[in-house]
């Protein structure tokens, strides 16, 4: 079984900064992309940031420039820094990652429980 476990949300200032972590673990053979997704109250979840196994990156406009997305593959891990950060990105941040598990034969989507990131004066 494979789990993904977010930290790092909490209540920060316009302007601060945040790092989400992402955590993958139990019997996984290998991660393929892994990535970020947000969902604020009343609005779809919205695509935030993917990272590839090779590190190349991809971003939504929304965050671009402000935000960035890495991983450490010996952790199995995916972080998000979030900087200069807006009343408009307070959501539930979502970790997403593409997992071939052991046993298994074909990468499945994974998701995390989610983690509250509040933007507010």
């Amino acid at each position: 079984q494979v789990q993904l476990v977010e930290s790092g949300g909490g209540l920060v200032q316009p302007g601060g900064s945040l790092r989400l972590s992402c955590a993958a673990s139990g019997s996984i053979f290998s991660i393929n992309d892994m990535g970020w997704y947000r969902q604020a109250p009343g609005k779809e979840r919205e695509w935030v940031a993917t990272i590839a196994r090779g590190s190349r990156t991809n971003y939504g406009d929304s965050v671009k420039g402000r935000f960035t997305i890495s991983r450490d593959n010996a952790k199995n891990t995916v972080y998000l820094q979030m900087n200069s950060l807006k009343p408009e990105d307070t959501a539930v941040y979502y970790c997403n990652a593409a997992i071939f598990h052991s046993g298994g034969y074909k990468y499945n989507d994974y998701w995390g429980q989610g983690t509250q990131v509040t933007v507010s004066s």
